[in-house]
């Protein structure tokens, strides 16, 4: 256990189990993560899959979409700062703490940190919304994530 203050992250994409890039928590062997529960948003979000390479991404307009499910973590300082660069944060994905429900039955809403893009053309909230997201479901209907090391967010920046 690290003495270091913990953060509670809600994954929704790729980061969750099982997706391709879950192995992020870990790629600092010094850093320190851990799973915590499966929860939804407090506030409804579009949750949309999108560029060439099949990026799942949340947009900043609450209200619209669906209470998105994801996964709760608590990460240290050195997986935060691993996941921001993941997630090219402040360029692109924005990292706020919102408000979060555990599917868990009896458990209290909390805050924790999320990605989502702000800055977007209006035309993404024209596409499919999910309220969860799965590479295995999104590959069986054409949209199979493909890693890349590429800046894809020009065609999402408003």
């Amino acid at each position: 256990m690290t003495l270091e203050p913990l953060h509670k992250v809600f994954v929704y994409g790729t980061l969750k189990k099982g997706e391709p890039n879950h192995g992020w928590f870990s790629k600092d062997q010094s850093g320190y993560y851990k799973f915590l529960y499966e929860a939804i948003t407090c506030d409804k979000f579009p949750l949309i899959v999108a560029t060439q390479y099949n990026i799942p991404f949340m947009l900043h307009k609450p209200g619209m979409g669906h209470h998105v499910k994801g996964e709760v973590y608590e990460v240290d300082d050195k997986v935060l700062q691993k996941l921001d660069i993941l997630e090219e944060h402040p360029e692109y994905y924005i990292r706020d703490p919102y408000d979060i429900k555990p599917l868990a039955p009896n458990q209290a809403e909390t805050k924790a940190w999320i990605y989502m893009i702000r800055d977007f053309k209006p035309e993404l909230l024209n596409q499919t919304f999910y309220e969860s997201y799965s590479n295995s479901y999104c590959s069986s209907k054409g949209l199979k994530y493909v890693e890349s090391e590429d800046s894809t967010l020009e065609d999402l920046n408003g």
